[in-house]
């Protein structure tokens, strides 16, 4: 039986923090479930937190990065719905089951009773039964990790408060892994996918993966282009995963009565735009930071019916994270994928 277990540790910001460490192999009290990692994927969130980004910074040392899949290796007394063996998947804001968002504000990490936050770059972790969720039988455990944060985010924006329908046009900034999700699920829904992006190697593969329309950034009045290619109306729905100026762009570029969801902030977290289009078009704003437990859900259920399979960029050992958050650094196409076990 394996009594140690290795991990990274996270004890302030920046890289210079991190160190691959041991610790004992934690056991599960009552209510809790001891998982086998198989595979944690990178989120941007996660070089926020390592930066010390937009308030993120942890107060205590933690274990990095939120979202994996695993196989259940023991239970805890009163668990009843899982054994050992079933494929499980992470859960982001664990405590927000449906309705409105309960707190302003998400903590790093689901709550715990290690005296270290309790984060995914781990070969075993604890979790309360009620924060984990059964993986997809469509997809393998390198699949399912990429789903509670990414997937999550634009499934909530499009689908749960958007409520995408057929023939509905998305403006989607960006190649990573919400703008990647947003797309599958868009075509899922029958809508009409325009994908942003600086990199036309980039906008070649979102075309296989479906995209209408594929616009270079920094084409001239790109929001014209946008109306065009809608025919006049702009976007129904646009996610907006950049931020900073390009906030400007989102809101010409949207339709009457259209959803701008504020996802991602990496060009600032100052937003710039005409105050105009907010009223004379009647948009709807919307910060979107992940979604709740019913929301998930019914994702799931989408994506193994569907079949869908995530777009993962590239792969890393555990003992690798420093290679891997270059890449992240680097802009993927789609996600990034810690291998465990």
């Amino acid at each position: 039986m394996t009594s140690t277990i290795r991990h990274w540790r996270q004890a302030g910001t920046g890289r210079g923090s991190l160190s691959f460490v041991t610790a004992p192999k934690p056991i599960p009290y009552a209510g809790e479930v001891l998982v086998k990692v198989k595979a944690v994927s990178l989120n941007y969130r996660d070089k926020l937190v390592l930066e010390g980004g937009v308030g993120l910074a942890p107060q205590e040392p933690i274990v990095p990065a939120t979202d994996f899949a695993g196989i259940v290796e023991d239970v805890g007394d009163g668990v009843t719905v899982f054994r050992r063996g079933d494929r499980v998947v992470s859960t982001i804001a664990a405590d927000w089951f449906d309705g409105a968002v309960p707190t302003p504000g998400l903590p790093l990490a689901p709550g715990f009773r290690s005296p270290a936050m309790p984060g995914a770059l781990c070969e075993y972790v604890i979790r309360p039964a009620y924060a984990l969720a059964r993986s997809p039988d469509s997809l393998d455990d390198t699949e399912t990790s990429t789903l509670p944060i990414a997937a999550l985010t634009a499934w909530f924006a499009l689908i749960e408060r958007g409520r995408l329908r057929p023939g509905d046009s998305v403006l989607i900034h960006g190649t990573g892994g919400v703008a990647l999700f947003g797309l599958q699920f868009a075509k899922l829904a029958g809508a009409m996918a325009v994908v942003v992006s600086s990199s036309a190697d980039k906008l070649a593969a979102a075309r296989q993966l479906g995209a209408d329309h594929l616009l270079l950034r920094g084409t001239p009045d790109l929001a014209a282009e946008v109306r065009r290619l809608t025919g006049g109306r702009g976007a129904d729905h646009v996610l907006e995963t950049i931020g900073g100026s390009n906030f400007a762009l989102s809101l010409d570029a949207a339709a009457p009565g259209g959803r701008v969801s504020l996802i991602g902030q990496i060009s600032g977290t100052d937003l710039g735009g005409n105050g105009l289009h907010l009223a004379r078009k009647r948009l709807v704003v919307e910060g979107i930071a992940v979604g709740h437990r019913r929301a998930y859900d019914e994702m799931l259920h989408a994506i193994n019916v569907a079949r869908l399979k995530p777009v993962i960029d590239s792969r890393f050992p555990l003992a690798d994270l420093p290679a891997a958050l270059d890449r992240l650094d680097a802009g993927p196409f789609g996600k990034i994928v810690i291998d465990v076990a």
